[in-house]
Formats: structure tokens, C-alpha cells, sequence
């Protein structure tokens, strides 16, 4: 086992001084978060009450059913009212039910939404090209990240630049991936280029993340986003530009920001660091684990649990209705593994702060070592962005 310890104080090249705060946010001392689990994932399978497991398509069509329904209500709203005093309330409330009806496609993506691979397909299909996600393209990407978590080269999602890397950006780059609110913006450009040091789009069928055989799926996902695209340039024609902005566009952008912000959330900003793996101390299990549930106060229910992940990391065949009980049942074999979420109020303020702070902190991995911990560049936000080192 080769373990990279942050550092207190690394000298990387032209003068930067690297610092990593992790003692200052050890909590435990006494338990290594890196170390192998004593126990394997067949005991926590074993512990989740079997009923979780059954994906019933009528409940999912039910949630599917009352999603659209609200949208739809939105929108009704919006127009009948039409005035800068209720504006601001559908844009937050329509770009949450965006967020709602992703989290509903990434389930059609896991299999979970039914047993049904044509349900599935189609429904994906009508939700993720709804809000200008490729269904096919965005659920095998997804799948990489499931089977790879906390893999730091092989996981898709967040993925931790190594120190290389992270010394090859020129500032600009590193301002915009690592102040807020940049990244909350993120996921259209991801979707088209990827993240850094990774190649491909979720739009091209002959990517470096698709598969021959995957080809077709991923074309008709595209066609079916060209779609939805042209039938919005349409419709700007014909209602105007900047009334599509306030329909559509605005509750887009706060979707996007939720979707970015949640799957940040979901493996940063806890307390105490959590490990990255390479080689062989990577396994399906430990990386899961380095998955952290969240509290989002009223919004667990409309965007479906999405914030109790760690047993859906490990588990994603899992309906998203039975999350939570699937997880109370897992805790005991769990112990240490799982990290209780800070209980949140009617809205998860809290969750910014240790958003922010991961930001300021989380900057990148050593290039060596089977497991490392994230280390911080101190001098990040002094640079000009405009400056290249």
C-alpha cells in the first residue's frame, strides 16, 4: 500500500507554496477513512430489507406524473400572472422541478425507475431532452462514474486534477474551477468537452467514452436534444427571445446550478478529508464510500432523495422511494463509513459554507501514491486569472 499523506507545507516549482489544512478538519483522529472496511458490500446488501429492491413502474409514474404536473402548473402560473413580482418565484421553484425531472431521467439511466428497458429508454428520453441533456450519452458517462467512484483517473464525475495537471492550467482556468460560483455553471460545458484531461463529448457517437455497439443509442439521444433545441429556437421566434429567457432559460440555468452544486456536494466538503484511490487499494466498495449523504431540508422529497447517495452509489438499482429506509438499515454495518448528514433547516444554507470552503481547499492530488487526499495551492486566489504562470 502506497499512501500520500497531504502535506503541511510542498514546495511545487516557481516559488508556489502548496498547504494542506487536513488536521485542521480532522473530527476523528482515531479513524482512518482510507483504511479497508471490515466489512464487505455482500454483509450490506445482506442488511437492506428486500422490498427495497422491487422497482415498482407505477410509483415512478406516479412521481413522474406529479413532476410534470407542477411544471406544468408553473408555467400556467407565469404566464397568467406575468409580472416581476412572481417571476423570481417560478424561476426558483421551475429551475428546482428541472433538477426534479433530471434526478427522475437519472433513474430511467440506473434501471431503478422499473424493470422496464423500453419504459426506461423512452421516458429518459422525454425528461433529459426536456432540459437539454443527452439521456444515452449522459447514462453511460454516469455508469463510468458509478463503477469507477473515487478512482482518481478512471472516475467521470469531479474527477481531482493531479498536481500536473493542476501546475499546466493557466490561472483563468483555475479561477473559473475553483471560485464561486463558476463551477455551479458548469455541466453544459462538461457535457460538450468534458473535464480536463479527459477528451470526448456526450454528443458525439464516435466519443472516446462510447463503444462501437453504443453508437446508435447515443446518436438518438443527440437527435432527440437537436430536437428540443430547434423546437426552443421556435418558439423564440414566435413568443420572442426574451420571453423564452424567462420561461425557459433562467429556470435552465438555477437547474443547473442545483445539478452542479448537488453532485459536487455528494463526494466534497465534508468535514474531515476523504481519500482518493489508485491501483490496487481502489475497490468498488471503498470508493463508494468515500461517497457523503446530505440534508437538503424540503427539497429531499421534490428531487426525489437524490441527497441519500451513499447507499445509491452502492446500490444505484435502488428506487429512489426506498433510499432512505435502505439506508437506516445499513448504518449499523456501516459504523464510521457513514457520515451522518448535518440536519438542515427548510433550505440548506449550511450546505454553502463547506461548498465554498472545499473551493478554497480542494485543488489537487499528488501524481503518486495509491491514496491521497486533496492539497491546496494558498496562492491560487492572489493570482491574477488573466495571468498565465
Amino acid at each position: 500500500m502506497v499512501v500520500q499523506e497531504p502535506q503541511p507545507l510542498l514546495h511545487v516549482g516557481n516559488g508556489d507554496v502548496l498547504v494542506d489544512d487536513e488536521k485542521k478538519h480532522h473530527h476523528d483522529t482515531s479513524f482512518d477513512p482510507s483504511a479497508p472496511p471490515p466489512f464487505k458490500i455482500a454483509e450490506v446488501r445482506a442488511v437492506i430489507p428486500k422490498h427495497c429492491w422491487v422497482k415498482n413502474p407505477w410509483i415512478s409514474l406516479s412521481y413522474l406524473l406529479r413532476d410534470l404536473f407542477i411544471v406544468t402548473a408553473l408555467i400556467a402560473a407565469a404566464i397568467h400572472f406575468n409580472n416581476w413580482i412572481f417571476w423570481p418565484i417560478y424561476w426558483i421553484s421551475q429551475g428546482t422541478m428541472f433538477w426534479a425531472l433530471f434526478v427522475l431521467g437519472h433513474d430511467c439511466g440506473h434501471g431503478s425507475f422499473s424493470n422496464s428497458v423500453k419504459l426506461n429508454s423512452f421516458v429518459g428520453h422525454i425528461l433529459h431532452s426536456s432540459i437539454l441533456v443527452p439521456y444515452h450519452g449522459w447514462r453511460i458517462s454516469h455508469r463510468t462514474h458509478h463503477q469507477n467512484h473515487g478512482h482518481v483517473e478512471k472516475d467521470e464525475s469531479w474527477v481531482p486534477l493531479t498536481e500536473k495537471m493542476y501546475k499546466s492550467l493557466d490561472n483563468m482556468t483555475k479561477t473559473m474551477r475553483f471560485t464561486f460560483p463558476f463551477p455551479i455553471f458548469a455541466y453544459p460545458f462538461y457535457l460538450w468537452n468534458r473535464s480536463p484531461g479527459k477528451e470526448g463529448s456526450h454528443f458525439n457517437p464516435y466519443s472516446k467514452l462510447f463503444t462501437p455497439s453504443e453508437r446508435n443509442d447515443v446518436f438518438t439521444s443527440t437527435f432527440c436534444w437537436s430536437v428540443m433545441f430547434c423546437v426552443l429556437v421556435y418558439l423564440s421566434l414566435i413568443k420572442g427571445p426574451f420571453f423564452m429567457l424567462k420561461i425557459y432559460g433562467v429556470p435552465y440555468w438555477i437547474f443547473i446550478m442545483w445539478l452542479d452544486f448537488v453532485t459536487y456536494m455528494h463526494h466534497h466538503g465534508y468535514s474531515q478529508k476523504l481519500p482518493w484511490y489508485r491501483g490496487k487499494e481502489w475497490d468498488y466498495l471503498r470508493g463508494g464510500l468515500t461517497t457523503v449523504d446530505r440534508d437538503y431540508g424540503w427539497v429531499n422529497n421534490i428531487h426525489h432523495d437524490i441527497g441519500t447517495h451513499v447507499i445509491h452509489h452502492l446500490f444505484p438499482q435502488i428506487p429512489h422511494y426506498h433510499l432512505v429506509e435502505a439506508t437506516e438499515a445499513a448504518k449499523p454495518v456501516l459504523g464510521k463509513y457513514y457520515r451522518e448528514p448535518e440536519k438542515s433547516g427548510a433550505v440548506p444554507f449550511h450546505l454553502f459554507k463547506y461548498f465554498i470552503h472545499s473551493m478554497n481547499q480542494d485543488h489537487f492530488v499528488s501524481d503518486s501514491g495509491d491514496i491521497v487526499f486533496y492539497q491546496t495551492d494558498p496562492k491560487l486566489h492572489n493570482n491574477s486569472w488573466t495571468k498565465s504562470e
